[in-house]
């Protein structure tokens, strides 16, 4: 049995279009008024500059997020606008405007494994602040104590390059060979496969990879 899972979110516990049309429709009309009330919070001002030295851009609050409207139409995984957009998200969820919800199968198998003694973590391109906010406002209520580590790409790195995967191990305090990676984007499943990690592809019915080739990793409908 496999001593940690990790698990990315979007399409693989949740409906990608949770993410792309709910979650990125709250928050396009907020950027820009979040960005000039929060002026002085230091995760914002730093968002702020990596938007400016990423984009080129040195206009106003208005052209800041023309860019980031720019990134979220490509659906870029960019990490200024993954903080604000979880900055964003986190007040939503603790205000009740936002709730998240799972794919029937995902809240057993999390619960599942849990009470039998396999710890679980998160890998996805969100804020980690956006992933706690995600999982403690659920519609089967907090699901935040199954999780020992939230990781996203700030602290952990890019999900398609390996070394991602060997600093997520490193922090864990595990082999490889122990952790199983759960994902449906086979380029994560690679690099992770690369870092010796097992890995399971998700491909769900209706879900932007849900036909993909995944290739060598073993692959499930649900989990």
């Amino acid at each position: 049995m496999t001593k940690w899972v990790v698990l990315d979110i979007e399409g693989t516990l949740s409906a990608t279009d949770q993410v792309l049309v709910t979650l990125y429709d709250y928050a396009r009309p907020r950027l820009g008024p979040w960005i000039d009330e929060h002026a002085d919070d230091p995760a914002v001002a730093e968002a702020v500059a990596q938007v400016r030295e990423l984009s080129g851009v040195d206009g106003g609050t208005d052209e800041l997020v023309r860019v980031l409207h720019g990134w979220m139409d490509a659906d870029r995984k960019v990490t200024p606008l993954k903080t604000l957009q979880g900055l964003i998200w986190q007040r939503g969820y603790a205000q009740g405007d936002l709730v998240a919800e799972f794919f029937p199968d995902v809240v057993p198998a999390l619960r599942e494994w849990h009470a039998e003694g396999t710890k679980l973590a998160v890998f996805s391109s969100g804020s980690v602040a956006g992933q706690v906010a995600f999982f403690k406002h659920t519609t089967d209520g907090d699901l935040t104590s199954l999780f020992e580590y939230h990781f996203d790409t700030v602290n952990a790195g890019p999900k398609r390059e390996a070394a991602s995967y060997l600093k997520i191990a490193s922090v864990l305090g595990a082999d490889a060979g122990d952790i199983t990676f759960y994902s449906d984007v086979p380029a994560e499943l690679h690099a992770a496969a690369e870092a010796g990690w097992q890995t399971v592809g998700v491909a769900r019915a209706g879900e932007p990879y849900g036909d993909a080739d995944f290739g060598p990793h073993r692959t499930v409908r649900a989990l």
